[in-house]
């Protein structure tokens, strides 16, 4: 089940749709498809009125666990668009992230970005806040397996979405979701075709659903991209990883960007590093591209 949510008037030019309780008809007749009984509640849907137009979405989606918020970016053209479902990094969904949708999506792809803290907090950004403490906390109320969750949900949910071709999806994930990307890949294998870690951290613990572990059950190629000091991710903690790939035959790369820290490919962040940060945008674009198109 989709609700709507209040958002900001996004600060572009954009055609925009009320927000609006819709019969499942009504929302069919959105999506172009037949919807079985779907109660929607839609966010206003923002379209750039020019070539390459875009179409952006906020909205929940009702799992087992609560209401989880979403954002969506697409072109706006007739698909279906290969899916790459975007997590975020610890500090929490902003707009920064969702600009990084923006870019993925208008190389012709279907982004879908969910807020994962979602369990414990409606919305969360640690740039706005300023505590870190729980940060680490709702960090720490995470788990692979919770995240599999949410990825299977969302790609249930973009099954019925004509636009959305769910047999070609990708998963890219930062810092804390680096791990999130991988484990999402083992648990649909059949659908996520690459995984990307960026500055990923724990992508080998000693637990069963360790990322390193899950390789054995994934078809994705994978590429990690790792900085050169980061105290999150040791070189030691990626030799680990990069053996399970080999033992295991997973196609892929993991790459070390020199003289770079963890956060290296947020354009907002002190870490930021221009050259890696454009290096890890042409990984995923050659990635998706090799996989998804």
């Amino acid at each position: 089940m989709i609700a709507a949510v209040d958002r900001p008037t996004v600060p572009r030019r954009l055609a925009m749709v009320p927000v609006g309780v819709l019969t499942s008809a009504t929302y069919a007749a959105f999506l172009g498809c037949a919807t079985g009984g779907i109660g929607v509640r839609l966010a206003p849907l923002a379209v750039m009125g020019k070539a390459g137009a875009m179409i952006e979405q906020f909205f929940d989606l009702t799992t087992a666990d609560g209401d989880m918020p979403v954002f969506s970016v697409r072109p706006d053209s007739e698909g279906p668009h290969p899916v790459v479902v975007f997590l975020m990094d610890a500090p929490g969904m902003r707009e920064e992230l969702r600009n990084m949708c923006r870019r993925l999506a208008s190389a012709g792809y279907y982004l879908i970005a969910p807020q994962l803290y979602y369990r414990k907090v409606r919305e969360f950004n640690v740039f706005e806040t300023g505590d870190r403490d729980t940060m680490s906390e709702l960090m720490d109320s995470l788990s692979n397996t919770m995240v599999d969750a949410d990825v299977g949900a969302l790609l249930a949910l973009l099954d019925d979405d004509p636009a959305a071709d769910t047999s070609r999806v990708g998963t890219v994930g930062y810092c804390m979701s680096g791990p999130f990307a991988v484990t999402a890949a083992a648990a649909f294998p059949d659908q996520v075709k690459a995984a990307a870690s960026i500055h990923g951290v724990q992508l080998a613990t000693e637990f069963d659903d360790s990322p390193h572990r899950s390789l054995a059950r994934s078809s994705a190629e994978v590429y990690i991209g790792c900085a050169e000091t980061d105290k999150w991710a040791p070189p030691e903690l990626v030799a680990e990883f990069e053996a399970a790939m080999v033992e295991h035959g997973t196609r892929g790369q993991v790459e070390w960007n020199p003289g770079t820290e963890h956060g290296y490919a947020f354009a907002e962040r002190p870490s930021y590093d221009r050259d890696a940060s454009e290096r890890h945008w042409e990984r995923l674009h050659d990635l998706f591209r090799r996989n998804l198109t």
